[in-house]
């Protein structure tokens, strides 16, 4: 038997999987709700992958992985579903991970972002980040955010610089445009100083991976700009020290100041698997920079921002913590994963007992957590 490449990502696109795997010595493998299935059939040859990755790469991405090791494009499958292709070499022999994106564009809502996000989409300038671990849902959230600026500003030129373009954009009362690295521009860094030269209004930067596109993306939103870029960092804290340390010691007090005063907001995310049916559910935290936040940033004590967070509700901050509960009581997400993904596991177990007594005695209630009695574990 021989496996067709329209043929899976036919299956991949009907049964709505997030991931299609291919590996030499094991079937074709589908990531559905967060769970490994493999397809029924034999297992993958070394030319079996070859020709299943041929069918798909162009010459210049083979090149690539040939040279480099690995290669990354974007791919349309028709008009039924685009999708984010990863080749690699491995023990020798090509491999591929393709990740669908959803051809429809989430509205916040449907997201489950907190509504005070949307207040960010109108700034005039600044950074917003949006953070999380590969595969939390960050593209999807970015890639909704410009979607709403781009319907309702029509004072907006938007630039994406993305590897590789996800979410394709159409022009509606904004002007967008979409430029691909290693296809329209080098690299993040040299595609943000270009940026600087097209008179852009918002900067989505896809990815600040290295110094030199974390600095142009604050040079960016220094001067003007509103910038959104993604990192792959858990929390509002972590996130500002991992930008802080990326720059050698003696500029890092400078580094501080500026994110002190550019930085808007830190959105970060996490995906998790629901409780009540198949699927997953979004879990945030948002952190709004304020001037006691900035005074926190600029002193280097970020280790103090979470307190902050918790008491910062009237500024449209959330802590993730109280998100999960907030999802718990709901019945969306498992006790199990409450602890597992919370920041301050003590608190958040003694709020689970009480959470539990409260309901065992009919209350439904559980200190200022409440909700919907979860279904039963």
């Amino acid at each position: 038997m021989s496996y067709s490449m329209s043929d899976l990502l036919q299956l991949v696109v009907s049964e709505g999987a997030a991931d299609l795997h291919l590996r030499v010595n094991t079937a074709p493998v589908i990531r559905l709700n967060g769970i490994l299935h493999r397809v029924d059939g034999p297992p993958l040859k070394p030319e079996d992958t070859e020709a299943l990755m041929r069918s798909i790469t162009s010459e210049d991405h083979i090149q690539h992985v040939r040279e480099r090791g690995g290669a990354d494009f974007g791919f349309a499958f028709g008009d039924m579903a685009r999708f984010r292709v990863s080749v690699f070499k491995e023990k020798g022999n090509f491999g591929m991970v393709l990740r669908q994106i959803p051809s429809k564009l989430l509205t916040l809502e449907q997201i489950g972002i907190p509504l005070s996000v949307r207040e960010l989409l109108y700034k005039p300038r600044g950074l917003v980040l949006v953070t999380g671990p590969t595969g939390s849902g960050k593209t999807t959230t970015l890639a909704s955010m410009i979607n709403i600026i781009n319907q309702e500003r029509d004072d907006a030129h938007i630039i994406t610089i993305e590897d590789p373009i996800e979410y394709y954009h159409t022009h509606k009362k904004a002007v967008i445009t979409q430029r691909e690295v290693h296809v329209d521009v080098p690299n993040f860094a040299e595609g943000l100083r270009r940026a600087l030269r097209q008179d852009p209004d918002i900067i989505m930067v896809g990815e600040m991976r290295d110094l030199e596109t974390m600095d142009a993306a604050i040079t960016a939103a220094e001067t003007g700009h509103l910038v959104f870029g993604t990192l792959h960092t858990t929390g509002a804290a972590k996130t500002i020290d991992r930008i802080t340390n990326a720059f050698p010691n003696d500029q890092q007090e400078q580094i501080r100041i500026q994110l002190s005063t550019v930085l808007q907001a830190v959105i970060s995310q996490l995906l998790l698997p629901r409780h009540d049916k198949p699927g997953r559910v979004a879990a945030f935290e948002i952190m709004i920079n304020t001037p006691s936040i900035g005074a926190l940033i600029r002193d280097n004590k970020t280790f103090r921002i979470n307190s902050d967070i918790q008491t910062g509700a009237k500024y449209g901050m959330v802590t993730l913590d109280g998100f999960l509960m907030e999802k718990y009581s709901q019945g969306l997400i498992s006790r199990e994963e409450v602890i597992t993904k919370s920041q301050d596991t003590v608190t958040i177990q003694a709020k689970l007992q009480e959470y539990d007594l409260a309901r065992a005695m009919g209350t439904g209630k559980g200190g200022s957590d409440s909700g919907p009695t979860p279904p039963k574990r």
